[in-house]
């Protein structure tokens, strides 16, 4: 089993979302909330930093969001295949391809928080999870971490979106998937992420049953 592979307990104790600490390197002389809402907030802190830095940061404080990276791998080919949801976002005033994503509500595990978004946005539920990476999205003025959970063992559901979110969904092969990204297709850097990490995560499961053919 992967040392990534969620077992029955792992589920039962997976930690639950919390703002981060401020700091734990930097030393914070003020602190003002100069926004705060529905989403996130923005604080102005005066901090000195490792080194002696001393430097005003505004910093979008974000609760965190969980990224599904659905696939089904059910078939008799070897690339398996990605689920992406197609949506247009306003700040980057495109219609883009990416993964079901979304906040983490206060009190929810990041597991339960994935379980959720998947059904909302995609109608779809999984009975295998494992979780994959974490990573900041821009850690130069945002604290938000990402956690990255690959889902398995898809069913097909009826969606259950936001009244704001208007989402297709589709699936493409994994190797599609890399075209995409590669080209420019996908431009989402999320789903950058995710894409990537399947991709090494699937070349090391098929070197893996190579071996373990060639040992039988």
């Amino acid at each position: 089993m992967s040392n990534h592979q969620l077992t029955k307990s792992q589920i039962a104790e997976c930690y639950i979302s919390e703002m981060p600490v401020r700091s734990k390197l930097a030393r914070v002389i003020s602190s003002k909330t100069v926004f705060r809402g529905r989403v996130f907030n923005v604080d102005s802190d005066e901090v000195i930093e490792p080194g002696g830095v001393k430097a005003r940061r505004e910093i979008v404080r974000h609760p965190g969001s969980i990224v599904v990276l659905a696939v089904d791998d059910a078939g008799s080919g070897k690339d398996p295949l990605v689920l992406l949801e197609r949506q247009y976002r306003y700040a980057a005033d495109k219609r883009l391809w990416e993964l079901p994503a979304g906040r983490i509500d206060p009190g929810e595990s990041h597991l339960a928080a994935a379980r959720r978004e998947l059904l909302e946005e995609t109608g779809f539920t999984a009975t295998r999870w494992q979780h994959a990476i974490d990573f900041y999205a821009s850690p130069g003025f945002v604290d938000e971490v990402m956690h990255l959970f690959l889902a398995r063992g898809l069913t097909r559901g009826k969606a259950q979106p936001e009244d704001d979110e208007r989402i297709t969904v589709r699936f493409f092969p994994l190797r599609q998937t890399i075209k995409m990204a590669l080209s420019g297709r996908i431009i989402d850097g999320k789903t950058l992420a995710g894409i990537f990490w399947l991709q090494k995560h699937w070349e090391s499961r098929e070197s893996e049953a190579r071996n373990q053919s060639l040992k039988g």
